[in-house]
C-alpha cells in the first residue's frame, strides 16, 4: 500500500536563462514499487525522510539506504532502487535541470562521490520541495520561477544537511578551522598540506568535501573577506591592508581584489566605508532584539 502525488512541467526557454530550472515534484509514502533499471537525461534529488530501503549501482551492488538519506540520480547514469519491504519509506524528489547545475556540482552542492548520501536531518530541504509542491497548483502563472527559486533552495538544505561536511548541525571540519586560522600566511597550498601531514592532492579533497571548493579559494575567501572588513572600519593604506592579509606586493593585491570584488579596493572603501555607523562589534547580534542606531538630531 503506498500513497502517491507529483506534478511535472515544461519550462520555456526564458526561464531556462534563470540557472536552474524544475521539471517535476512529487511526495510519496509506502511500499512504492522499486524504480528502474532507468536512465535520465536530468538530476532528481530524492529525499528520503522515514524508513528504509535499497540502492543498485550499475555494477550490480546492492546499498542500503536508511533516512535520514538523500539519493542522487544524475544524468546518464543507471540507477536502480525501491523502498524496502512492509512500511516502505517517506520519499520526496524534484527533478531539475539548467546550466547552474555545473556550477553547483563543483562547489560540491550536486553529487558527493556516491550516490546514497546520509543526512542530520531532512526538514529544510522537504520544507523547501514543500514550497515546489504549493507552487505547483494548477494555473499558477509564476510556477517556473517559484519553482526555479526553490531549487537553489533545495541544493543549499541538502548540503547544510549532509553528514560529511562542516555545515551539519554538530559537526566539526578541523581542517578547514586550521586553515582559517593560517590564511594570511605567507604558505602555498603544498605547505599548508604539508602542515597537516597531507598531500595536496589530499589537501584538495578535504576541502573540496568540508566547503565545496579548492584550498587556493577558501584561502582567498578568507584573505579577501578580511581585507574588506579593513577597507571598510580602517584609515590603514591599502598597501597596509594587504599586508595584513598576507600579501607584501600591493599592486598584486590591488589586481586580485579588483578582478575577484570587481572593484579595486580603494573604490570598495569609497563605496562601504562608514556605510554602518557605530563601528564593528565583536558579538553576535541577537536576532529577535537586532542592534539599531539611534538617531540624532541635526545641528
Amino acid at each position: 500500500m503506498y500513497h502517491s502525488w507529483m506534478r511535472y512541467f515544461t519550462p520555456g526557454p526564458v526561464h531556462h536563462r534563470l540557472g536552474l530550472v524544475c521539471l517535476g515534484v512529487g511526495l510519496q509514502h509506502g511500499a512504492l514499487p522499486p524504480v528502474g533499471p532507468r536512465v535520465l537525461d536530468h538530476h532528481v534529488a530524492v529525499v528520503i525522510a522515514a524508513g528504509g530501503g535499497w540502492y543498485r549501482t550499475p555494477d550490480g551492488r546492492t546499498h542500503p539506504v536508511t533516512a535520514p538519506a538523500l539519493i542522487w540520480l544524475v544524468p546518464g547514469v543507471p540507477h536502480h532502487y525501491g523502498a524496502g519491504p512492509g512500511a516502505g519509506w517517506d520519499e520526496s524528489f524534484v527533478d531539475f535541470a539548467g546550466s547552474a547545475v555545473a556550477a553547483y556540482t563543483e562547489l560540491g552542492y550536486i553529487g558527493s562521490g556516491h550516490p546514497v548520501v546520509p543526512l542530520a536531518d531532512t526538514t529544510a530541504a522537504r520544507a523547501a520541495v514543500g514550497r515546489i509542491a504549493r507552487a505547483a497548483r494548477r494555473g499558477n502563472p509564476l510556477l517556473e520561477v517559484e519553482t526555479a527559486a526553490a531549487v537553489h533552495e533545495l541544493l543549499v538544505a541538502l548540503r547544510r544537511a549532509r553528514t560529511d561536511t562542516a555545515d551539519a548541525p554538530g559537526a566539526t571540519d578541523p581542517v578547514l578551522r586550521a586553515l582559517a586560522r593560517d590564511a594570511f600566511l605567507p604558505l602555498s597550498v603544498t605547505q599548508h598540506a604539508a602542515r597537516h601531514g597531507m598531500t595536496p592532492a589530499e589537501l584538495r579533497s578535504a576541502v573540496r568535501r568540508g566547503a565545496g571548493c579548492s584550498p587556493k579559494d577558501y584561502l582567498l575567501g578568507i584573505r579577501l573577506g578580511r581585507a574588506k572588513e579593513l577597507l571598510a572600519a580602517t584609515e590603514l593604506p591599502v598597501a597596509a591592508v594587504a599586508r595584513r592579509v598576507g600579501y607584501d606586493d600591493p599592486a598584486y593585491f590591488s589586481r586580485l581584489f579588483t578582478r575577484r570584488v570587481g572593484t579595486a579596493p580603494v573604490r570598495f572603501r569609497q563605496r562601504c566605508g562608514r556605510a554602518v555607523p557605530g563601528g564593528w562589534s565583536n558579538e553576535i547580534p541577537d536576532p529577535e532584539h537586532p542592534p539599531v542606531i539611534e538617531s540624532r538630531p541635526s545641528a
